[in-house]
């Protein structure tokens, strides 16, 4: 392009008036885990699930020819039972008010912090419903529901030993991409390409007719392995819910508000962003865990 042309050109991009987008947040992922759990509201903030013990020495008995006496039983609950309480995620937005006065054309400066901050909150809180020490359901998987691999890759077979540990209407496992990845070779390898379902509009690998759900929050380490989780959800179920508390001020969706905290000397506004949850697993034989998943195993396929 002739010089007069490339100037003529910068010249009218001064002029024109630029189409934007919203900004674009590369964090952000579809929380899938979040919106397959049900959510239990908690007025107190704190959930205490009673457990029946000793389950094996409840009796009853099925009538016979010959006249027997019928056991005397009592159902009794654990003594201490666990409780859940809410856990808090929060941050502190501040918009220097001259930014949110001057530069809010065409996007509004504050409803844009807000929004990014909210995604924020929202994406750790998915995180501690899997990582969390007290009520991340990594940690809250009993020794009897957990599951070694056979030879480090997620094969059918060990998602199977997973089902066998979850047989009580099962939701879906929750697995890295990466590891749902690893369990597709090792399907092709054996000429068993898993069926696909849909939900929410996206499609989903799935085994058994259970569905692979992909969360990059089971984390893979530095030796190329991760978990893959199967839970059943519902609090009908005795199944994994998720906690949450209603009815807070400032409240924008179900457990998460966000309030305005006042303007300081330096004519900084403040916003508070609040979001309570926490996880419950009622029975322990709700969720399931396959350990030591390697992800990182290909294979060579020859053809005839």
């Amino acid at each position: 392009m002739p010089t007069k042309d490339i100037d003529q050109s910068l010249g009218a991009f001064q002029l024109a008036n630029v189409t934007k987008t919203k900004p674009q947040f590369g964090t952000i992922t579809p929380r899938w885990l979040v919106r397959l759990l049900d959510w239990k509201p908690l007025e107190a903030g704190t959930l205490r699930v009673n457990r029946v013990a000793n389950e094996k020495s409840i009796e009853a008995l099925c009538s016979q020819e010959n006249p027997q006496a019928i056991p005397n039983t009592f159902i009794g609950f654990e003594d201490k039972p666990r409780e859940y309480t809410l856990n808090s995620i929060s941050m502190v937005l501040d918009v220097p008010t001259k930014i949110s006065d001057i530069y809010s054309n065409p996007f509004d400066q504050t409803a844009e912090q807000i929004r990014l901050g909210v995604e924020t909150v929202k994406e750790l809180q998915e995180s501690q419903l899997v990582n969390n020490v007290s009520y991340g359901l990594l940690h809250n998987v009993a020794p009897s529901q957990r599951v070694k691999t056979r030879k480090g890759s997620p094969t059918p077979d060990d998602l199977d030993a997973l089902i066998a540990k979850v047989w009580k209407e099962p939701s879906f496992f929750l697995a890295n991409p990466k590891a749902i990845d690893a369990f597709g070779r090792e399907c092709t390898r054996r000429g068993v390409p898993p069926p696909t379902t849909t939900l929410f509009g996206s499609p989903f690998l799935t085994w058994r007719g259970i569905p692979l759900i992909p969360t990059d929050k089971l984390r893979v380490d530095d030796k190329n392995k991760t978990n893959i989780l199967l839970m059943r959800v519902g609090e009908k179920k005795q199944g994994v819910i998720g906690l949450f508390q209603p009815g807070l001020p400032g409240e924008q969706t179900p457990g998460l508000s966000v309030r305005f905290m006042g303007i300081n000397s330096n004519a900084v506004a403040s916003y508070l962003v609040s979001l309570y949850c926490s996880a419950a697993v009622l029975t322990e034989d709700a969720i399931g865990l396959l350990e030591q998943v390697e992800i990182n195993n290909y294979h060579e396929y020859k053809y005839p």
